[in-house]
């Protein structure tokens, strides 16, 4: 369990060295605000952190992080919508030209669609989980209710990363932008057990190792 004194003490470490060692860069992001290129949609996971997988720098990455980094359909008659309200600030304030939706390998919130969850204590995530119903289900159409509990799971994480992007696809400028060109959209899944990423591929339907595209660019 990490204490209190050890956060005091991180933030002066990070004071005297990371920041003072990139302090020009960092306050110049203070002085002229962020321009970040892509808005990072990832989950809520302590174990999953967008910069240190992508080796971003502060300013790089406009991050949304929430539990199974879900994204609700639009709906701008909901009260309260904090996905909502940071995919539009990214898409229309900062105009982001990509948008990554990055789920990962042994993730709680995939695990719990297949769980019996107390509606008392978890009112608002039971509501929340909904939003990984499909996934689920298209997963057990495939694979069957016998096959073995990983297998689905493994099935259900990368379904979900598209079922997130039919439901991003509903917010009616983020729409606009992908027909005009300026923005793209990617889904990942990042695998816990060994860092890699794989990435979506809508031309066949498949998730295929990020590493691909870098050998060959």
């Amino acid at each position: 369990m990490i204490k209190k004194s050890s956060l005091i003490d991180g933030n002066e470490m990070f004071k005297k060295s990371y920041f003072k060692k990139h302090e020009k860069e960092l306050l110049d992001l203070v002085e002229h605000g962020q321009n970040p290129s892509a808005l990072f949609i990832g989950c809520a996971d302590s174990r999953v952190v967008p910069n240190l997988i992508t080796q971003t720098e502060p300013g790089d990455l406009f991050v949304l992080r929430n539990v199974g980094n879900f994204v609700a359909p639009y709906n701008p008659d909901e009260d309260y919508h904090s996905t909502a309200a940071g995919i539009e600030y990214a898409v229309t304030a900062l105009e982001v030209s990509e948008i990554i939706i990055c789920g990962h390998t042994h993730c709680g919130a995939i695990a719990s669609l297949y769980s019996e969850i107390d509606e008392k204590p978890f009112i608002h995530t039971k509501k929340w989980l909904t939003l990984g119903n499909k996934a689920k289900a298209l997963s057990i159409l495939a694979l069957g209710k016998t096959a073995p509990k990983e297998e689905l799971l493994r099935l259900t994480e990368k379904l979900s990363v598209v079922s997130q992007i039919e439901n991003l696809l509903t917010y009616p400028y983020v729409k606009q932008r992908l027909d005009e060109g300026s923005l793209h959209i990617h889904g990942w899944i990042y695998d816990m057990a060994s860092g890699d990423i794989e990435y979506y591929d809508p031309d066949e339907y498949a998730f295929k190792s990020l590493s691909e595209v870098i050998n060959d660019q």
